[in-house]
């Protein structure tokens, strides 16, 4: 029978090959995306980002949704997304993150769009206390290296009165490779806070149980790349139940990310996954399913 030693070597050495997998992923479509630039929907690609960002900063054109994360033990709504929109487009239609947030990252906008997210989130906290359950905000990996958003997450919570444990911050493992120290002492800080930290898309870079060792978390939620082809893949599904095995012996929950149909939501039910994100568990919407 393999020691909990080997065991422990086995899942580490099962991550690591599933996350080089899902870097080169990352890098082909990095690499395409590069080719068409920031071309989705057909046309965005004309307009300068630059300007467009900041005229949308101005004139407050972001809009949030929200997207359900449900308890897989009884299929409550357990806390919400919240995901930024961009409606300078005409006839109403939205533009998703992933076409203007790279230009944001690029022009050094994303931490006026986080704090922005930040501060609309800790808003409907104080306005509707408990009403629809604890909210997620995704920082970027620049917020999360910035030593004063951390301020900036405090006061916002004290100018609207909103309760700092139903607030959750998502953190990229993107952000914890680019600086680990800080990316720690960002996570303790926001704990401190009492809110709740959830590690976002593990698994999308060189993951490996060195960011569960040195980061501070209460959630970890599972790269989607993981989650797609769960019905077909026998490697996705070791690593779903070796990331289950070791987050639950920590004493934290996991979510799985891009859950599309009712198969992969059993999988995931019967792996022991804890919570459950994707359009089979809920759709964005402008208003959050009431809880309470």
């Amino acid at each position: 029978m393999p020691s909990s030693t080997t065991a422990h070597a086995s899942h580490h050495l099962l991550l690591r090959a599933a996350a080089a997998r899902a870097q080169r992923r990352y890098r082909e479509a990095e690499g395409l995306r590069a080719t068409r630039g920031f071309s989705s929907p057909a046309g965005l690609h004309r307009r300068p980002w630059l300007a467009r960002l900041r005229r949308a900063l101005e004139k407050g054109l972001f809009e949030l949704h929200y997207q359900p994360i449900v308890s897989l033990r009884d299929g409550s709504v357990s806390h919400h997304e919240a995901l930024v929109r961009l409606a300078d487009e005409p006839h109403g239609r939205l533009v998703s993150p992933g076409s203007f947030l790279p230009a944001a990252e690029r022009y050094g906008l994303v931490r006026e769009i986080d704090r922005l997210v930040l501060g609309r989130v800790a808003a409907t906290l104080g306005r509707e206390p408990g009403g629809s359950g604890p909210v997620a905000i995704n920082l970027s990996t620049l917020s999360v290296t910035d030593g004063s958003m951390l301020g900036a997450i405090e006061r916002a919570l004290d100018r609207h009165g909103a309760d700092p444990g139903q607030l959750i911050v998502e953190v990229t493992e993107t952000a914890a490779i680019s600086d680990m120290d800080r990316a720690r002492d960002f996570c303790d800080g926001v704990r401190s806070l009492g809110c709740a930290v959830a590690l976002d898309d593990f698994g999308s870079g060189f993951g490996s149980f060195q960011y569960l060792k040195h980061l501070p978390f209460d959630f970890l939620k599972i790269d989607g790349d993981f989650i797609r082809a769960l019905p077909s893949s026998p490697t996705d599904q070791l690593v779903v139940k070796a990331l289950v095995d070791v987050v639950a012996g920590m004493g934290r929950r996991t979510i799985a990310e891009f859950v599309g149909d009712a198969v992969t939501l059993e999988l995931l039910r019967d792996f022991g996954v804890d919570h459950a994100q994707g359009f089979q568990v809920g759709m964005p919407a402008p208003r959050m399913i009431v809880t309470a």
